[in-house]
């Protein structure tokens, strides 16, 4: 997807997928147990953290009691004065679990100051074990939230891990999305270096053609649709290794690559005024560096993301050395290839969930399935990216 292929309508404040900025109750088809298993293992983790949760405080101890004072209990003791209200009852103020998500790719439970996540039943165990140990290396502290255990405990047939809570991105104040710090972020990612011998591994690859090819499974699963004809074509036209088909091919750059980046995945921590770092490394693994810019490249091609913001997000990414486009000069040879895959997936996610829903596209929704109409098939040089 070129820049230009796409008009830019005034950009939606709301076009951002959904993040736990307000916590809904958790569905009605939730698995409780599952919940209450997450719930303790989130409280287990928060009483282990350096700073424990309120949960574990201890009340106050009365005061001493003032003879010259009747108890409350004596029936013949006079009423409070009015002047001097009784003080209210001292009590610990218990942190309450809360559930951020529950979805099939994951079930989210909060409490105090951590998070437990249960990842899918059919996780591949042993390179979840290497992700979460890659997000625990020191390497990475700067750009990465590090799990607050190193392995993850089995819990109703799936591995739950548990994180420490961060301050997500506020949906409520588009003017202050950290579009700069994220750039940052995934240059550092991308440009990590560790020693060899240091790094866990094997690192299994960036999960982002799987991710997409699996949205584009999901839609057809769902049944027909009239916007599902232009997205199949739009797919159709990629290159192999962007379907999950074929690995890159030799010679292609490869980078540690977060594989998901969307500004759900950005935290502050500690929560309220601690660093960005990234969240989520369901997806993390060695690729293509230019995925992880996809997504905005994506919706700024779709006129989703507008180009102030969209300048401000490539610029810091430049400025901070990333690998994935050039210093200087047109980035789009780079990322045409993956922000059309994107521009896919986030179109054929949405016309699942139209379908499941039974209701229309939104906006939004439209304008993606609109740029996947507009595509067409991908020249393609032997490395499997757009003839330059």
């Amino acid at each position: 997807m070129h820049q230009g292929d796409t008009p830019h309508p005034a950009p939606r404040p709301d076009a951002d997928p959904p993040r736990p900025r307000t916590v809904p109750p958790p569905p009605a088809t939730a698995d409780r147990t599952l919940l209450s298993a997450l719930d303790r293992a989130a409280r287990a983790a928060a009483h282990r953290a350096p700073h424990p949760c309120p949960c574990t405080a201890t009340p106050p101890a009365p005061a001493p009691a003032d003879p010259t004072v009747p108890h409350p209990a004596d029936p013949t003791a006079p009423p409070p004065h009015p002047a001097v209200p009784a003080p209210p009852a001292q009590a610990a103020s218990p942190a309450r679990p809360v559930v951020l998500a529950d979805r099939g790719d994951g079930t989210v439970v909060r409490h105090g100051a951590a998070v437990a996540k249960a990842h899918p039943a059919d996780s591949d165990r042993a390179a979840l074990a290497v992700r979460l140990a890659v997000a625990a290396h020191p390497a990475l502290r700067a750009v990465l939230l590090p799990p607050l255990a190193p392995t993850a405990r089995q819990t109703h047939g799936r591995p739950v891990t548990c994180w420490p809570y961060g301050t997500p991105v506020d949906a409520a104040a588009p003017e202050a999305v950290p579009w700069a710090e994220a750039a940052v972020l995934l240059a550092l990612l991308h440009r990590a270096r560790p020693e060899p011998a240091a790094l866990p591994g094997p690192l299994p690859p960036m999960r982002g053609p799987a991710k997409a090819a699996r949205a584009v499974a999901r839609m057809r699963a769902a049944g027909p649709h009239p916007a599902a004809g232009p997205v199949l074509r739009a797919w159709a036209g990629l290159p192999e290794w962007v379907r999950a088909e074929a690995p890159c091919a030799p010679g292609a750059r490869t980078a540690l690559c977060h594989g998901d980046l969307h500004l759900g995945q950005l935290v502050r921590h500690p929560a309220g005024s601690g660093p960005w770092r990234l969240i989520d490394v369901d997806d993390l693994g060695y690729g293509e560096p230019a995925w992880d810019l996809a997504r905005p490249a994506a919706w700024h091609g779709c006129g989703v993301l507008g180009p102030e913001e969209w300048s401000r997000f490539l610029g810091a990414y430049r400025a901070a050395g990333g690998p994935a486009v050039p210093a200087a000069g047109d980035p789009w040879p780079a990322l045409d290839v993956p922000a059309r895959a994107l521009a896919v997936q986030t179109a054929a996610t949405a016309v699942a969930k139209a379908v499941a829903a039974e209701r229309a596209l939104d906006e939004v929704e439209s304008a993606v399935v609109d740029a996947c109409a507009r595509m067409t098939e991908v020249p393609q040089c032997r490395s499997g990216r757009p003839a330059q």
